[in-house]
C-alpha cells in the first residue's frame, strides 16, 4: 500500500512544488509515501521560478527538475490526501470530485487541525485497526476530517491560504514561505507521528 499526497495550487510553479518537496524530504523515512503536485490552471511544462528556487534550497530542497502539470480527476481520485495553497483550490478539487472533500483540506487548514487534535492521534490509529505507517497516515487523516468543525478557526478565514508570489516581489516570495514551510512541517510531523503509532 502506498500512502499518496497531492499538492495543488493554481500554476503548479512556485508554491505546490515547494510544498510538495518540503514533504517529500519530511516522509522519505516511509517509503512507501508518494507526494506529487499540479495545479488548477498550470503553466504546464513550466519550472519554478528562481526566487523560489533559492527559498527551497535554504531548506536543502533542489526544485530545478520539477515541471509543472495540470490537475484532473484521476490524479484527485488516487490520492489519499489533497493539501491545497489556498481555499479556491480546495474548492475545484472537491467540484471536481465531491467524494474527495474528507480528503481535501488547504495546508494550513490541516496544519491547525493537526495541533489541535494530536494527541488523539494515538488512539484514532488504534481504533483504525492500523497496523503499517500507511495505514497510520490514513487513520491521520480520517480523524483530521472528522474533527475538522470542532477546531476553533482563525481570526480570518485568509489564514487557510497562503499568498500567491507569482510575478511578484521577493518579499512576497519570501512572506509566502514562511507561510507555507511550518504549515508543510507540521502536516508531516502528524502524519509521522501516525505512521509511528501504526507501527508499535
Amino acid at each position: 500500500m502506498t500512502f499518496s499526497i497531492l499538492s495543488v495550487c493554481t500554476g503548479n510553479i512556485c508554491r505546490s512544488p515547494v510544498a510538495e518537496l518540503l514533504l517529500a524530504q519530511s516522509l522519505a523515512p516511509f517509503g512507501d509515501v508518494h507526494v506529487a503536485s499540479a495545479g488548477t490552471g498550470a503553466l504546464v511544462g513550466s519550472g519554478v521560478p528562481e526566487q523560489a528556487q533559492r527559498l527551497a534550497a535554504v531548506e536543502g530542497i533542489d526544485a530545478t527538475a520539477h515541471r509543472a502539470r495540470q490537475i484532473d480527476t484521476a490524479m484527485i481520485r488516487e490520492a489519499d490526501l489533497i493539501v491545497t495553497m489556498a481555499r479556491d483550490h480546495r474548492r475545484l478539487v472537491v467540484e471536481a470530485l465531491p467524494a474527495a472533500m474528507r480528503r481535501a483540506f488547504t495546508l494550513r487548514e490541516l496544519a491547525r487541525i493537526a495541533d489541535a487534535v494530536e494527541t488523539r492521534l494515538p488512539q484514532a490509529v488504534a481504533d483504525a485497526g492500523a497496523s503499517t505507517p500507511e495505514q497510520g497516515m490514513c487513520a491521520a487523516i480520517g480523524l483530521a476530517a472528522a474533527l475538522r468543525g470542532t477546531v476553533e478557526p482563525p481570526a480570518t478565514p485568509d489564514e487557510f491560504d497562503i499568498v500567491d508570489p507569482y510575478r511578484r516581489s521577493d518579499e512576497t516570495y519570501a512572506r509566502s514561505f514562511e507561510e507555507l514551510r511550518p504549515a508543510a512541517y507540521k502536516v508531516a510531523d502528524f502524519l509521522t507521528k501516525a505512521a509511528r503509532a501504526a507501527s508499535v
